[in-house]
């Protein structure tokens, strides 16, 4: 979302300027203003353009990376084009084949089409659950480890549920779709998440060799799982019973040593889990933990937990739900040029980002967060003199601090917040 704020001129002297914005999103427009006793008001704006450009915009939402063209490098749009086009045909000699297929087993012409259609259906559940997990990407890029794990998940969820359909053939579409549809999911999760996952091991620009190594790896215990399962299929797993002994167990082995993969894995991206943990290390230790001596400590079940150590930092919601009009004059001229904001509730400090904010940014916000608890831990506020008290000290210690994290392997040009929320003044 972007968001534009202006200041009205006040018609009388005694009144404060009403403060509003613009907030954008798609193809809607919404107004939100701070009325003078307070109160948000959020009036929706009427999109003027012609209507192809906004079916132009939401195709380029919904299919092409954020920020394209300028986030991409020549020749995507070509290499996209021809991408589609082999993917069509693709699909389409797919129908064309299992149509073949099933004419060659001896079906008769409508029974054979009937069940084209109901196999082609339950492949178009797979496709329908890859389009909705690709809105996804952003909290993909935040937490790699957690969706590689949900992925494997929703894998053997589907797996399980084509297990189970010959107990109701009634209801083979259904199940089979539905199972389709959990691996079209697990598949996009899959793929999204395998990039940073070979980045954190790549060193001295050797991605490719390790996605080929990674590759070949794959393909040879696929191979073998392949031949324990033929041999699984005509003993144990004859009859149903068997199966419904051996696939759970199966599973649970599968997770655990997905789980284990991830938590071997040194993610070297800043998140808002990362970087707490960082920063509470730093201000407990003095030191700044590597991204390998995180890797076991991540939280993959609930990583938004807040951690007390470094100031019970929130990131990510909305700048008129976080900040009171009365308040954001004021802390944007306590830290003057920066490209955060601070904000205590509930016991929680909540940090806003500038739309251009980079790592660098989050670290510093973090920093002066937790700073401002160690000095003033109980008052419901913060006050100017508190945030500027820790700003200073914050200011003592960054060079060093961003220094020792960049020579520990981190990449502190970029801030992964996933669909958190950031400001444009």
């Amino acid at each position: 979302e972007k968001l534009k704020m202006r200041k009205k001129k006040a018609e009388k002297e005694d009144e404060g300027p009403p403060v509003f914005w613009f907030e954008t999103s798609v193809s809607v427009c919404r107004r939100f203003q701070f009325e003078p006793n307070g109160q948000l008001s959020v009036k929706v704006v009427g999109d003027s353009r012609p209507f192809y450009h906004r079916m132009l915009e939401f195709f380029l939402n919904k299919f092409f990376p954020s920020g394209y063209p300028y986030s991409v490098n020549e020749g995507y749009l070509r290499y996209t084009q021809f991408r589609a086009l082999q993917h069509m045909t693709s699909a389409a000699l797919s129908v064309l084949s299992t149509q073949s297929l099933l004419f060659a087993a001896g079906l008769r012409p409508t029974p054979a089409q009937a069940t084209a259609v109901s196999w082609i259906l339950k492949d178009g559940m797979e496709h329908l659950g890859k389009l909705l997990c690709s809105n996804l990407g952003a909290r993909m890029d935040s937490e790699p480890k957690r969706w590689r794990i949900l992925a494997d998940v929703l894998y053997d969820l589907g797996t399980g549920l084509e297990v189970l359909s010959p107990l109701c053939p009634h209801l083979f579409f259904e199940m089979a779709g539905l199972g389709n549809f959990a691996k079209g999911m697990a598949a996009v999760s899959a793929r999204a998440t395998r990039l940073p996952i070979y980045s954190s091991f790549a060193k001295e620009g050797n991605l490719s060799d390790l996605y080929a190594k990674g590759h070949a790896i794959s393909t040879l215990f696929n191979v073998v799982g392949m031949g324990v399962g033929i041999q699984l299929a005509s003993t144990i797993c004859a009859s149903m019973q068997g199966k419904l002994v051996v696939g759970p167990l199966l599973s649970v082995i599968h997770i655990y040593c997905v789980s284990e993969q991830m938590r071997a894995t040194p993610v070297n991206t800043l998140n808002p889990q990362r970087t707490a943990m960082i920063v509470a290390d730093f201000l407990k230790a003095g030191n700044v933990s590597s991204p390998a001596d995180l890797r076991f400590r991540e939280d993959f079940l609930f990583p938004g937990r807040l951690i007390e150590d470094a100031g019970n930092v929130r990131v990510g919601r909305d700048l008129h739900k976080v900040i009171k009009p009365s308040r954001l004059l004021e802390l944007k001229q306590v830290f003057p040029g920066e490209k955060f904001l601070l904000n205590r509730e509930n016991g929680c400090i909540d940090m806003v980002l500038e739309q251009e904010a980079i790592g660098e940014d989050a670290l510093r916000g973090w920093l002066v967060a937790a700073y401002a608890v160690q000095i003033d831990k109980f008052s419901h506020e913060l006050s100017a003199s508190v945030l500027l008290q820790a700003y200073e000290k914050m200011n003592g210690v960054f060079p060093v601090f961003l220094k020792e994290l960049q020579n520990k392997g981190w990449h502190t040009d970029r801030f992964l917040d996933g669909t958190g929320s950031r400001f444009a003044l």
